[in-house]
């Protein structure tokens, strides 16, 4: 039904996807990527016998820079349709916030890391609202409303196989290990709950996450990504609680991370992996501005409810 692109980020196999359907009217792809590796696109694309003119459609399920960073270059280069969340969209038109946001967290990093973003033609743009359904290549492919990371995030259902982006969690193959994906300023635990119990009840086959691959055990991967999200923002509550900030959650945060990745069968070069695609420092930050907005907890360790 879909073939994957791999596009080796910062030289690493197997941690971020472009997702390839080809239709009746032309190729989708779900996903591009950031700009940084556009060209491992390009050439993934034609290693697939696919070329630039047949891209009819490109479906991002949310606009980070790692989900959705060539997706203007790739826009003005085939004159695809990209299809976008409704609160998403207008940071793919005019990108200069978006940008300016991700230069405070990245800084000197920004090119190297994610290459350019290039804005898409208006004209270009399909803005999705929660149960479109998409004319993908001549495919219908339905958006389905899924923030918890984002509240710009968009899954994707094709005839039972939900494509989750990030809110299905980051699992790399050949490993059961869950990991997941808390940046700022996004991250909500509750909301991530739900949108994980409703792609539950929607029974899909097969789940594939954008990092990265196809998965048939829908039901302990979820089952897992729900405890994962409660032991992580449990284990960071009590150490705020206790006392700790947030520099020195971010230098001891790696270390926990790992050593449940080894205890669940993570070989060493999966550990390297599982933290170039999930930062650490990016998941203490965003769970503690969680705690900041909606718990309304002071990070001195005073719970002002």
């Amino acid at each position: 039904m879909f073939e994957t692109i791999d596009l080796h980020f910062q030289g690493e196999p197997e941690i971020i996807a472009s997702y390839v359907l080809r239709g009746p009217r032309g190729v989708a792809l779900i996903e591009t990527g950031p700009g940084s590796t556009q060209e491992n696109l390009l050439r993934g694309l034609r290693q697939l016998g696919i070329a630039k003119e047949e891209v009819t459609d490109i479906l991002l399920t949310h606009i980070h820079l790692d989900h959705a960073g060539a997706a203007g270059y790739l826009a003005r280069l085939t004159g695809a349709t990209v299809h976008v969340h409704h609160v998403g969209a207008p940071h793919m038109i005019n990108p200069a916030k978006l940008l300016a946001s991700a230069g405070r967290i990245y800084g000197d990093q920004m090119g190297p890391l994610w290459g350019d973003f290039l804005p898409v033609p208006k004209e270009q743009i399909n803005i999705l609202n929660d149960g479109d359904v998409i004319d993908a290549a001549g495919m219908p492919v339905k958006a389905i409303d899924t923030p918890g990371h984002a509240y710009h995030h968009m899954a994707y259902w094709l005839d039972g196989v939900c494509f989750t982006g990030d809110v299905g969690a980051v699992r790399l193959p050949g490993y059961d290990h869950i990991r997941l994906p808390t940046p700022p300023p996004e991250f909500h635990l509750e909301l991530w709950k739900e949108s994980v119990a409703r792609l539950r009840a929607m029974k899909p086959d097969v789940i594939v996450p954008t990092h990265y691959g196809r998965y048939e055990d829908v039901e302990s991967h979820f089952d897992a990504a729900l405890e994962k999200l409660d032991a992580f923002t449990d284990y960071l509550r009590k150490r705020v609680q206790a006392g700790d900030d947030a520099e020195t959650l971010m230098a001891e945060l790696p270390g926990w991370l790992a050593e449940q990745a080894r205890r669940e069968g993570v070989a060493e070069e999966g550990v390297h992996r599982y933290e170039v695609v999930v930062p650490s420092y990016m998941n203490v930050t965003g769970v503690l501005r969680y705690f900041r907005k909606v718990e309304e907890m002071d990070i001195a360790g005073n719970n002002r409810r």
